[in-house]
């Protein structure tokens, strides 16, 4: 059974709703695109539009790879969905993808 957090996140990828979430003491503006699993872990591959993490964002933002169960206090927003230039090379975060709301996804969930 889906966790809160992995149902939310679903939500905000079909919606295309940004995601505002504490994530490893830091504060996360993101926009999702894959979900699934690794490992019997729930994870999701977003693109971090805004907020702090242990790096430095830089001024477009960048790709993120999130284990949902250290994700807290997700609220869905309003906001430019935004997940950089391109997707050129394949993802490795997410092994089981459940979906991904890449036009171009090789998963075509």
């Amino acid at each position: 059974m889906p966790s809160v957090n992995y149902d939310l996140f679903k939500q905000a990828m079909r919606m295309r709703k940004q995601i505002f979430c504490m994530y490893d003491g830091h504060p996360r503006e993101l926009c999702p695109v894959i979900l699934g699993h690794s490992q019997g872990q729930e994870k999701a591959l977003t693109y971090q539009v805004g907020g702090t993490s242990k790096s430095v964002l830089p001024p477009g933002g960048e790709w993120r790879c999130l284990f949902l169960s250290k994700v807290s206090n997700v609220q869905l927003r309003d906001g430019s969905w935004r997940v950089g230039s391109s997707h050129t090379q394949l993802q490795r975060c997410v092994e089981i993808v459940d979906m991904d709301v890449n036009p171009s996804s090789p998963y075509h969930r």
